[in-house]
């Protein structure tokens, strides 16, 4: 096996799979090193309990973008599914939602929701168009980066002049007033507020939450799918699309650094000794690990460094994953609606509330959730006849008070049944195994700083221009030879290829300049 390769891509995430496979296509001979046994990073299906598996971390699939479908000519069964999201109300009056209608609401909140959702998707679509872009930077004199600019300043002209100043208003602004003034149904306000901070470390009342719900819309206008097979099935048929295209994954490989000669990389060493030469790295792991671990603080100047280690990149969600020996019994839900989404976030208020713990190292007691059951489906997660129910979780904040100890992991997960079972009062009779991964633990399996599944928070501040710090916004870091593909660069997280697919098109370009 050849030592030198024209680039190495240190992880085998998505991003890093999407980037290996357009370089290689484009010609260069690529080797991806990856620290688990098996490629996906946060996107991978395994067995939590005998027979029982499930998708580890993200278990929805909403936001691949088009272009990376496209280009690496991805199967139609990846197509995201428009699932209904059932908000569950305790007496089983669910309100049932679709990306056109709501079903269950009042009249004038079922128009109000179809004016919100045309405005929202209209913004998201001027937002997706630059998520699939590399991000200009500010003050430059680059051409293509004024270009860029002037594009944006079009396009938001192109709005019209209303829905400009509307555009510019909202983006800033909290999801929580936004709701409270169009409707009136509280299952409404809390399945939307549930949509805008799920995985972030923000509540309904936290500025920047229309921003993160607009972001979640400009994957596929938020329709979710569960791919046949868990996200470990798009994880592994983007590691095909790299392969066929030439390049090398090898797994349990984990990187102990990126080798830094005279300012520039020239490899990177593992954990096993093993050398391996090129003259471009690119890191899908996140920017912390990367630069404070993998390069090293001594290879980059003080004020960018100080600046990587402040980037806030806390996660606050968990995952709970339930081993069950049947479907559970929910008043209002016909069996078919097993397949769908399913959330507990009663109204806008009850979301905020069970931030405000988090807000001071605390977990909630009454936590909003994310409920799907992936072996109703796909019968191949379950044995038969039994099921895998996968919950998304908040708040677990990364550091809890007192730490994840056995005592605090047991009473979140009592506290996240518990507010199941006022939904499905027959849960805890059916569960035959459980696993509960904290942000810790998703920061140990997956090897992401904090646990956070976006690498970094999703803030105005640490978005777009300045995704993940100034001076780094364009994947390309402050060391030559270094890049960043994954989530913690622009655009940000979600199994979307967006940041892999920018980076890969941003190597490329340089060196068709040079």
């Amino acid at each position: 096996m050849a030592s030198r390769y024209d680039a190495i891509v240190v992880g085998a995430g998505h991003n890093g799979l999407v980037c290996s496979a357009l370089l290689a296509r484009a010609g260069k001979n690529v080797l991806v090193l990856e620290a688990n046994e098996q490629v996906g990073g946060a996107a991978v299906t395994r067995e939590f309990a005998d027979g029982y598996s499930v998708s580890a971390c993200a278990h929805l699939l909403y936001q691949l973008q088009p272009e990376v479908r496209k280009e690496l000519k991805l199967s139609p069964r990846l197509a995201s599914e428009d699932m209904t999201t059932i908000a569950l109300s305790q007496d089983g009056k669910h309100l049932r939602i679709t990306a056109d209608e709501v079903v269950g609401a009042s009249d004038e909140d079922a128009e109000q929701y179809r004016r919100f959702r045309k405005r929202m998707t209209r913004f998201a679509d001027l937002l997706r168009k630059y998520l699939n872009r590399r991000p200009p930077r500010l003050g430059t004199k680059d051409f293509k980066d004024l270009v860029t600019l002037g594009q944006l300043g079009l396009d938001l002209r192109m709005l019209g002049k209303d829905e400009m100043q509307e555009f510019l208003r909202l983006i800033g602004m909290n999801i929580h007033d936004e709701l409270t003034e169009r409707f009136r149904n509280p299952l409404l306000k809390g399945a939307i507020s549930l949509d805008a901070v799920l995985g972030t470390h923000l509540g309904p009342r936290s500025p920047n939450t229309i921003m993160t719900y607009l972001y979640r819309l400009a994957g596929n206008h938020g329709r979710a799918g569960a791919p046949h097979g868990g996200m470990g099935s798009v994880s592994e048929e983007l590691a095909q699309a790299a392969r066929s295209a030439g390049a090398t994954i090898r797994t349990k490989m984990p990187v102990k650094r990126i080798l830094i000669e005279n300012g520039r990389a020239t490899g990177v060493e593992t954990e096993a000794g093993e050398r391996f030469d090129s003259y471009t790295v690119i890191s899908n792991a996140d920017p912390k690990r990367t630069m404070m671990e993998l390069v090293g603080a001594r290879h980059a100047e003080t004020g960018f460094t100080r600046r990587i280690h402040h980037l806030r990149s806390r996660g606050n969600a968990a995952k709970l994953h339930l081993a069950l020996d049947g479907l559970p019994r929910i008043e209002g839900l016909a069996k078919k609606d097993f397949a769908e989404r399913l959330v507990i976030a009663p109204d806008e208020h009850y979301v905020e509330r069970a931030f405000n713990p988090a807000k001071y190292g605390q977990s909630s007691p009454e936590p909003v959730v994310e409920l799907t059951f992936p072996s109703f489906r796909d019968e191949s997660l379950a044995p038969t006849g039994k099921h895998v129910m996968s919950a998304i979780v908040q708040y677990a904040p990364y550091a809890l008070q007192g730490g994840w100890s056995d005592g605090a992991r047991e009473a979140f997960t009592l506290a996240v049944i518990g507010t199941i079972a006022k939904y499905a009062p027959d849960i805890e009779q059916r569960i035959s195994a459980s696993e509960l991964l904290t942000p810790a633990d998703i920061e140990r399996e997956f090897h992401i700083t904090g646990g956070h599944w976006h690498h970094g928070e999703l803030t105005l501040d640490q978005f777009l221009f300045v995704r993940p710090v100034s001076g780094a916004a364009q994947y390309r870091m402050p060391v030559d030879g270094v890049y960043l593909c994954g989530a913690g660069t622009h655009p940000g997280g979600g199994v979307s290829g967006a940041a892999g697919r920018n980076a890969a098109r941003t190597i490329l370009s340089r060196e068709k300049a040079a």
